[in-house]
């Protein structure tokens, strides 16, 4: 089993490493992303250029590509009866974690954009769907909270990051907790600038007005 296990990494690494947001708007003739407001390929600085559209067409598919791969590698991994890291467990499951985990890790370091890429939230909220519904609809509504609230998106991520291992040690299985803690500590890692301008009161609060 080691080599599928290795080809779903590697898949789902290739698959998480197309750069949606900035492929959408260039298409569109906005130029580069990652030239305007945070610099980001993700859908939040997309729609810093004013087209909804292309912002949640890039949560869409930022999503997809992450949920897919975790998909594609649970539905073709024969099933076995194994141990990881001491949980007993079965090779779909796992399979699924390694090529969806793997999928968010290509999404944050593309190896298109040498390594420099975007936050994984949506990829993360999409690989965690499709392995369990539940914490992802946890997760979801712990970020709608804190976005309406308070307005800013990185607090709404973080705040669902932070969450989520909580949340899967509840109503998840142990090896699911591994992987979604391992997912969470890289969102809260991703988001150190903005955790510095929360804390300093320099971070940009959502809009869904058109930037000048």
């Amino acid at each position: 089993m080691t080599e599928i296990f290795i080809f779903c990494i590697v898949g789902g690494y290739l698959l998480g490493s197309i750069p949606f947001g900035l492929v959408l708007t260039r298409l569109a003739g906005l130029g580069d992303i990652r030239k305007i407001g945070s610099g980001n390929i993700g859908a939040t600085n997309v729609l810093r250029t004013g087209r909804k559209d292309l912002a949640l067409l890039t949560v869409l598919l930022d999503a997809s590509k992450a949920g897919f791969a975790a998909w594609l590698a649970g539905y073709l991994t024969p099933e076995q009866d194994m141990f990881f890291a001491g949980i007993f467990t079965h090779t779909k499951l796992v399979a699924a974690l390694y090529a969806g985990t793997a999928a968010v890790f290509g999404h944050n370091f593309p190896l298109w954009l040498k390594f420099k890429g975007g936050k994984g939230v949506a990829s993360a909220f999409g690989f965690i769907l499709v392995i369990s519904p539940m914490i992802a609809l946890l997760a979801l509504g712990t970020w709608l909270v804190f976005a309406f609230t308070f307005k800013y998106s990185s607090l709404s991520a973080l705040a669902a990051a932070i969450l989520t291992p909580l949340y899967a040690y509840f109503y998840a299985g142990e090896v699911e907790t591994v992987f979604f803690s391992a997912i969470a500590l890289l969102v809260v890692v991703r988001h150190h600038a903005n955790i510095r301008r929360l804390i300093k009161g320099e971070e940009s609060k959502i809009s869904f007005h058109k930037s000048k």
